[in-house]
């Protein structure tokens, strides 16, 4: 099993979601809507200065969805050049 979170772009949140539903039926996850941040040499902060916010997605997926989840991470990275979109996976244990 892997722990999987994706940090992005509040801006590209549902492209995110409906992708990995479409392509990892049954997916499960948990979404913290608004983060702030810094990645690179962008802030996403909320406010006047650096208005854009990220959003974060964590799940956890058995081996067999590991490449599937990369897949539609990488192609969403494709469509959104410029929205940060990234992904860290590690194992992960259950009880």
């Amino acid at each position: 099993m892997y722990r999987i979170e994706i940090i992005s772009n509040k801006s590209v949140e549902e492209d995110i979601t409906e992708a990995l539903e479409q392509y990892v039926p049954g997916i499960l996850y948990t979404t913290f809507p608004q983060v702030f941040g810094r990645g690179g040499d962008d802030y996403k902060l909320g406010n006047a200065t650096w208005p854009e916010t990220n959003f974060v997605m964590v799940s956890y997926v058995e081996d067999s969805e590991l490449d599937k989840v990369k897949a539609v991470i990488k192609s969403v990275k494709e469509k959104f050049k410029s929205e940060g979109v990234k992904m860290f996976w590690s194992q992960a244990d259950s009880m």
